[in-house]
């Protein structure tokens, strides 16, 4: 389930940071030559996107150190993107929504006490899932079809692996096969008065999972070697008693997404390019994901300056709320539109997480060719292509990768929407091959302030970040003129996919 990324394209000795960022001619054109075709990749400029970048740092500070969803810093973020966009010519608009929301009030507890008494670290030993319900429970602990050792298999998934359950119980289940929210619900059904779902082996640390709704039970995630301990010792004579203790708060929270569509281009063959607005509350996020809010702004600010011939489709912006609570904002459009306005989507591409310290250049897999993460609808992988290709022509590494439901793209991808996009690196690990490619350090996170205060303008790489706007303008510029390589040029029905099953809703796994 971890993140996988191949390396392509060149892999040079100095870091891509460091790499020249345009090729200036030598020879200047004569005076009466005709006038070069504007190029989106030239207009927009990094001062563009540091002058975003500085905005949003500052309405974290003066509000709270945060832009979260809920709170006043990122109402003020939406403010400032509306301002920038009627400034810029758009007629933006306020998409509001609801959403649930839940909050850990105080420290979750996982103990051991019987046969001897024993307290566990909590993000070291376990975690509590978001939408745990809370309680206080001191009970006999139940294993529940946990499997064999080195399998995943598929405890909790099914009404009868909780024959004979006796209620009132801790239903111990290792992650596996089915979702969180179907262990923890099969898991109360039976009667259980807390569920605890333990990782499963070769995955590091505690669960960092979602039960998706708000439970009505605590449901807490071990590391492996503890829940395996665990089940071991309930499978003993005499038994295991754990005492669960959560303490959360549910319920329903205000957010908008903004969105302003380019007044030229057909409106039945829509590219949409998207990243969310909101930080987590733990600090400003500058790199997550001001610097994917930042990109968008800068290229509607100067889109407007092609020809004609170049917006022949329209192109739309859009600014998420609450994807850190979960792909909230983006669920909420893709899932508000009739019929007839998702099937005039032509395509998606979504941006988070652009300037990473000690980051990769990561095109999303839209060709599945990794086998990392879930498929993509027909066309992604031409998008894909556009993105590599261009960065192959300047010579700059790229990896690919995994579309697993991580950000906002996922709402798309899930009703049959084409989709593309990049990021540089979240709290994953870099390789050695990474690093020779792209410089930085080995072994340690592409984003090393990821979710926390120090994500500022300081952790922003932004030489790296100069190149990967350029490659965002470009890949945009191309669609805006023609989308024939990944719908045919054309309008597609497009259709909920079943298949689709990511293994991330947003920051949180759901299985």
């Amino acid at each position: 389930m971890r993140k996988k990324k191949l390396l392509t394209g060149a892999a040079v000795a100095l870091p891509a940071a460091f790499l020249p960022v345009a090729v200036i001619p030598s020879v200047l054109p004569p005076a009466d030559a005709a006038p070069a075709r504007p190029t989106l990749a030239r207009l927009v400029t990094l001062k563009d996107v540091q002058a975003h970048l500085k905005a949003f740092e500052e309405i974290a500070d003066y509000n709270g150190g945060h832009r979260a969803a809920g709170g006043a810093g990122y109402d003020v973020s939406v403010r400032y993107v509306v301002g920038r966009l009627r400034k810029a010519g758009f007629r933006p608009k306020i998409q509001k929504f609801r959403y649930p929301y839940w909050r850990e009030r105080s420290g979750p507890v996982l103990a051991r006490t019987k046969p001897s008494k024993k307290s566990y670290k909590r993000g070291e030993d376990f975690a509590t899932y978001a939408y745990s319900g809370s309680g206080d429970v001191t009970a006999r602990v139940v294993a529940v079809d946990v499997p064999a050792k080195g399998e995943d298999g598929t405890s909790g998934c099914d009404r009868r692996d909780f024959r004979g359950f006796r209620k009132g119980s801790i239903a111990l289940m290792q992650r596996g096969s089915c979702t969180f929210e179907k262990k923890a619900a099969r898991a109360r059904a039976a009667g259980a008065a807390a569920a605890v779902i333990y990782n499963v082996p070769g995955e590091d640390g505690p669960v960092n999972g979602t039960v998706r709704k708000p439970s009505r039970i605590p449901v807490v995630g071990p590391t492996h070697e503890l829940g395996a301990a665990l089940a071991r010792a309930a499978r003993r004579k005499g038994g295991l008693t754990l005492r669960v203790k959560t303490d959360t708060v549910h319920g329903k929270r205000s957010a908008s997404n903004v969105i302003a569509d380019t007044e030229r281009g057909r409106g039945d063959n829509v590219v949409l390019l998207g990243a969310h607005l909101d930080s987590v509350k733990d600090g400003p996020g500058i790199n997550d994901n001001a610097t994917g809010s930042a990109a968008l702004l800068a290229i509607a600010g100067k889109i407007g300056k092609l020809r004609r011939g170049d917006l022949r489709n329209r192109v739309r912006f859009a600014w998420w709320g609450a994807e850190e609570e979960g792909l909230r904002g983006s669920t909420h459009y893709v899932e508000s539109l009739d019929r007839r306005d998702r099937d005039a989507i032509a395509l998606n591409l979504n941006f988070d997480m652009l300037g990473s310290r000690n980051g990769t250049r990561g095109v999303y897999d839209g060709d599945h060719s990794t086998r990392a993460g879930t498929r993509a609808p027909a066309g992604s992988g031409a998008i894909e292509k556009m993105f590599r290709d261009y960065f192959k022509g300047r010579r700059l590494p790229t990896t690919e990768s995994s579309l697993n439901g991580r950000s906002d793209y996922g709402p798309f991808a899930e009703h049959g929407i084409p989709v593309g996009g990049m990021d540089t690196g979240a709290d994953g690990v870099k390789t050695a091959a990474e690093a020779k490619a792209f410089g930085g350090r080995a072994g340690k996170a592409y984003d090393p302030c990821y979710h926390s205060a120090c994500d500022r303008l300081r952790n922003v790489h932004l030489r790296f970040l100069d190149t990967n706007v350029d490659g965002i303008a470009h890949v945009t510029q191309h669609l805006a003129r023609t989308t024939v390589a990944v719908n045919g040029g054309a309008r597609v029905q497009v259709a909920l996919d079943p298949s689709y099953r990511p293994l991330w809703q947003g920051p949180y796994q759901l299985r």
